[in-house]
């Protein structure tokens, strides 16, 4: 089974885009909130997060960071186990 993905983030940043790109490569499905076109999402993701900076990336309900921390994941080979696709 797949896990529940979450994406704060909005239409134009292109760290938000890369993460976009990464998930859409693996074929999963996630929920993208566009900060930009639904801006009262930016006060959930401060109260998830602490943050305010974006993109910010859910994984079972478990905050993982980033566009960084994503693509660390990927490079360790971790993200896929994360992601329920082994």
């Amino acid at each position: 089974m797949t896990a529940k993905i979450e994406i704060y983030g909005t239409t134009n940043c292109r760290k938000c885009v890369d993460v976009r790109e990464l998930l859409d490569g693996k074929h999963v499905e996630y929920i993208d909130y566009l900060i930009d076109l639904m801006p009262h999402e930016k006060d959930e993701m401060f109260r998830r997060t602490g943050l305010r900076y974006y993109p910010q990336i859910f994984i079972d309900g478990e905050h993982i960071g980033g566009e960084e921390e994503l693509m660390m994941l990927a490079l360790e080979g971790k993200l896929d186990r994360l992601l329920g696709l082994e």
